[in-house]
């Protein structure tokens, strides 16, 4: 397994995943991975096919979402020259490419009803048809499949075969999403970090600075261990003073004060019949006979309403309120919100 392939992780419920699918190499069976986008779906298809006996044979990926509904018959099974329009030569499908190896179906659950049809008979029967062929050509692939959906819950929709869904469970293995690999955060930051620090040529990895550290652990992160990557290789090349400990974290790399949702200040010197004023806020809807009472509750709507518009970056939060990092933080203390402020539900 190569550098960009790594298991990296020491929690129980990531080693207990890894375990699994590790026992479950061995047999000739059909598989199914399950878990959130970025928790690494790919990493355990190709475990599953290295720890095996099909581990000379090829390894074929499909991502069943890229392709257009009319394409994935023909791109799963083959077709015939002038099986339609456009085909002007035969050509294999990913089952033949996949003989005496495995098949990885990514995104299982886009697949349409015809296509479940064939890929249930190819897998019951070890047989395919290429389209406007009317021989089976027997197939011997090693059916693993991936999807974030639930399945059994698409079966009572209608949207998915439940025969096809009874051959291919033989194994499920349910990847743990990174918000709960304790420790994991940690782990898996450093290595990203390293890696990209060393990328850039810097002499040494300084690591990560206090408060970075608390964002990185806190952060909900539902791209999971993909997002996660993105955030802290953006974190380390944007980080200029690299004999010291990086200490600015950006999460959301599309936030910008030009947005037109973000309320422009007005310039002085602009008419006023031109100015782009804020919207104003509205008065809190609760009853309250005290003065201080009423500001204090208005002043922790406001916090509560810039700390989600800014997904609970504080720093951001910061220079939305035009408030140093330091005066928010004493701001979320009085209100009693630092614990929710790092880590919202």
């Amino acid at each position: 397994m190569d550098r960009e392939a790594q298991f990296i992780g020491q929690s129980g419920p990531f080693l207990d995943a890894v375990e699994r699918a590790s026992r479950a190499a061995a047999l000739n069976r059909p598989v199914l991975v399950i878990g959130e986008r970025g928790t690494g779906k790919e990493l355990v298809a190709e475990r599953l096919h290295r720890l095996s006996p099909r581990w000379a044979g090829p390894l074929v990926t499909m991502n069943c979402a890229a392709l257009p509904e009319t394409l994935i018959e023909a791109e799963l099974f083959g077709h015939e020259a002038g099986a339609f329009t456009g085909a002007t030569k035969a050509r294999v499908g990913r089952f033949e490419e996949a003989d005496g190896g495995t098949l990885f179906l990514d995104e299982l659950a886009t697949l349409s009803q015809g296509a479940q049809e064939r890929l249930l008979r190819a897998v019951e029967y070890g047989e395919v048809t290429r389209i406007g062929s009317s021989r089976a050509i027997r197939v011997d692939a090693r059916i693993v499949a991936a999807t974030n959906e639930h399945l059994p819950a698409l079966v009572e929709k209608g949207r998915f075969r439940a025969d096809l869904l009874d051959r291919l469970c033989f194994e499920v293995i349910n990847l743990p999403p990174l918000r709960v690999r304790e420790g994991d955060i940690a782990v898996l930051a450093d290595h990203f970090a390293r890696r990209m620090a060393a990328e850039l040529g810097w002499p040494r990895w300084p690591g990560f600075g206090k408060h970075a550290a608390e964002q990185l652990e806190t952060y909900d992160w539902p791209g999971n261990v993909r997002e996660l990557r993105n955030v802290v290789e953006r974190a380390v090349y944007r980080w200029d003073e690299i004999d010291k400990p990086v200490d600015a974290i950006q999460f959301d790399p599309f936030a910008s004060p030009y947005r037109r949702d973000v309320a422009v200040p007005r310039r002085e010197d602009a008419p006023s019949s031109t100015a782009i004023l804020p919207a104003p806020v509205a008065a809190p809807s609760f009853h309250c006979d005290d003065l201080r009472a009423a500001c204090h509750a208005h002043e922790r709507q406001l916090l509560e309403a810039a700390l989600a518009r800014c997904r609970f970056n504080q720093r951001a939060t910061a220079a939305a309120l035009k408030l140093t990092y330091d005066q928010l933080r004493h701001a979320l203390r009085r209100h009693d919100m630092l614990e929710k402020a790092a880590a919202p539900n």
